[in-house]
């Protein structure tokens, strides 16, 4: 098949990687214009282009791909089939029309759960223990396309945020190829989507990362685990932020106060929550490189009683 890609992020690479050691001709890489970074502004190349520099394939960097002069030209290269992944850019419907047969995008979700910007945080967040990636076929719509292909996969209770996009990175690219398989076979069907079990996952924002103590552990737990590495997790201790980098659940008592020092042992910092404690086993204090526990109590003066920023989260 003549295909067209189309993304931007390091979430994209595994599927760019499987499908240009393919048989299929891959027409052109499609990503998003370099943006400046830093102090500096030095031009930051996406992870895409690199690989596509790397290996000398051509590249397209509209600042707008719904312009008409640019679908004009991509129409002029007969693609059979465009896949999107995290492209970063909405296309419009004329956008959709161009490829012979359609446009497929790579979504890290079981649709119609978790449409949406951040389907791999939300999913720790919720607690959820199962997730997986979905083949569809792009519409006008977000993420609610007719569904080509699924495959799912365990969430581990030592899974964050970076380990399972790294999982579900990897799925997506053999997930795409198996796609184009049973497309070229003639054996796949697209199947609606449910919209009445549609679900939501919202782009995150860096307040989501202060911890409220007065939630219960569990919940901290996944918080912490669904925000790494961005936007992190934090708390405050004498007015400064505390990124909390590694966390467990233990039993807590009647006593315990939510967003106090309980405990202080080898394994870590004991916190009060609004049920069980939290233990704090690796963490960054601002300015500083991330550590263990016990390095933080070597050089800090933490004491059963200590209250971690008593009034900043308790709304």
């Amino acid at each position: 098949m003549n295909i067209l890609f189309m993304g931007t992020p390091e979430f994209a690479l595994p599927t760019l990687k499987a499908l240009h050691h393919s048989s299929h001709s891959l027409l052109a890489v499609i990503t998003q214009p370099d943006k400046p970074k830093g102090r500096g502004q030095k031009l930051l190349v996406s992870p895409i282009k690199q690989y596509a520099l790397d290996f000398n394939l051509p590249i397209l960097q509209p600042k707008t791909v719904n312009d008409p002069e640019f679908i004009g030209s991509l129409q002029k290269n007969q693609p059979d089939i465009i896949i999107v992944i995290a492209f970063g850019q909405i296309l419009s419907e004329n956008f959709l029309k161009i490829p012979k047969q359609f446009c497929i995008n790579l979504h890290s979700s079981l649709l119609p759960k978790y449409r949406g910007a951040a389907p791999i945080h939300r999913s720790i967040l919720n607690g959820d223990t199962r997730t997986g990636v979905t083949s569809m076929i792009m519409d006008k719509g977000m993420d609610t396309g007719d569904i080509l292909l699924m495959k799912e996969t365990p969430i581990h209770e030592s899974d964050n945020a970076q380990t399972l996009h790294d999982n579900l990175s990897e799925m997506g690219g053999v997930l795409v190829l198996e796609t184009l398989k049973r497309l070229e076979e003639n054996t796949l069907l697209p199947t609606p989507q449910d919209h009445s079990k549609a679900t939501y996952a919202p782009k995150l924002k860096k307040e989501e990362g202060l911890v409220k103590w007065d939630q219960p552990a569990t919940t901290l737990l996944n918080q912490v685990r669904g925000l790494t590495p961005w936007p992190g997790t934090y708390t405050l201790l004498n007015k400064k932020r505390l990124r909390i980098l590694k966390v467990q659940v233990t039993e807590g008592t009647p006593d315990d106060s939510p967003g106090r020092v309980e405990r202080i042992t080898d394994a870590g910092i004991e916190v009060g929550t609004g049920q069980d404690r939290l233990i704090i086993t690796e963490l960054q204090p601002e300015g500083k490189k991330s550590m263990s526990a016990k390095s933080f109590l070597a050089g800090y003066k933490i004491e059963r009683g200590i209250l971690f920023d008593p009034t900043a989260n308790q709304s």
